[in-house]
């Protein structure tokens, strides 16, 4: 069976990008792959640990002779990504993406690639780490990966996209744009912007409960913090490209928010009870489609990192 695609550059080596050109040389036989970061330290790190066949000094290098090119940076740099390398894109090339918002990339690569084919995608996949170290081949495995093609997008060139993000490990599912941005608004960032600001009191309160809320961290909190450890450049971007999604859900958040405090005032047990009950059958949902572990501590060994875990029926070694 021949691969989807032959020749692929990736630019932008953190998490995203170095995990998708792991898993590409890992999972796609015979690609040639390619990667460029605007960063020289990272570039030098990618070359080091060798995350691609080759790590360009330019964009423009990275792409030269591409049939996919993958732009992993940050939702806010993906008119300025595009820009650097349309001189370079060879003829036929699809140009995908990893951002965490659709509609404002589909808007700035519609600008930066007049002619070219771009079809958007998003890996709902990701860690609270960053970096070329933080990359690993199985980081799609078992997870969903979101493309959101224009009306008029090429169906043989969304075929092979899409064949090419299931054979890194991940389950594809198209939809349009802007009603990806309103389902990852509340499903990714309304519970980003909550785990910020959580962390954000806390560390606000630090002074007043002299180093407690640190010091007695219970499960609930230390998984606000991992959240909120994600990297700020990335999430800055995605609220400001998804903000009116974003702002309307939080706006409904708010009015929730509000009922609960209702009832804690007014000592309503049975409205609590109730709203626990309904999220609790939504947590069980999650476990039973395989989006995660049921086991204590989500399957996490009790000294960090040092086992595997299990996601979608698949054993994911610890990150290297």
């Amino acid at each position: 069976m021949n691969p989807p695609f032959c020749r692929m550059a990736v630019i932008g080596l953190g998490l995203l990008g170095g995990s998708v050109a792991l898993a590409a040389r890992a999972c796609v036989p015979g690609i040639m792959t390619s990667g460029f970061d605007s960063d020289p330290a990272v570039r030098a790190r990618a070359r080091e640990i060798g995350l691609a066949d080759h790590i360009a000094e330019t964009a423009l290098e990275a792409v030269a002779g591409a049939d996919l090119v993958v732009l992993c940076v940050p939702v806010g740099a993906m008119l300025a990504a595009g820009q650097a390398i349309a001189s370079g894109l060879a003829a036929g090339v699809v140009v995908t993406d990893v951002g965490s918002s659709k509609a404002a990339v589909a808007r700035a690569l519609a600008e930066a690639l007049p002619g070219v084919c771009v079809i958007p995608s998003h890996p709902v996949a990701g860690t609270e780490q960053s970096g070329p170290d933080a990359a690993f081949a199985t980081l799609l495995r078992g997870r969903w990966c979101i493309v959101t093609p224009p009306a008029d997008a090429d169906a043989e060139k969304l075929a092979r996209l899409i064949s090419f993000w299931e054979a890194l490990g991940a389950r594809c599912e198209t939809m349009d744009a802007e009603h990806h941005d309103r389902v990852l608004a509340i499903t990714s960032h309304l519970p980003h912007l909550i785990a910020y600001t959580i962390v954000g009191t806390a560390s606000d309160l630090e002074a007043v409960t002299q180093s407690e809320v640190i010091k007695y961290s219970a499960g609930g909190f230390r998984d606000f913090t991992r959240i909120a450890a994600s990297d700020p450049t990335m999430w800055r971007d995605v609220f400001l490209s998804n903000r009116e999604a974003v702002l309307e859900m939080l706006q409904r958040f708010t009015e929730d928010l509000t009922e609960l405090q209702k009832a804690i005032r007014k000592g309503d047990g049975d409205a609590l009870f109730d709203t626990f009950t309904r999220t609790r059958a939504v947590r069980r949902s999650i476990i039973e489609m395989g989006q995660d572990d049921a086991r204590p501590d989500f399957g996490r060994s009790d000294h960090g990192d040092a086992g595997a875990i299990t996601i979608a029926g698949t054993a994911i070694p610890p990150r290297p």
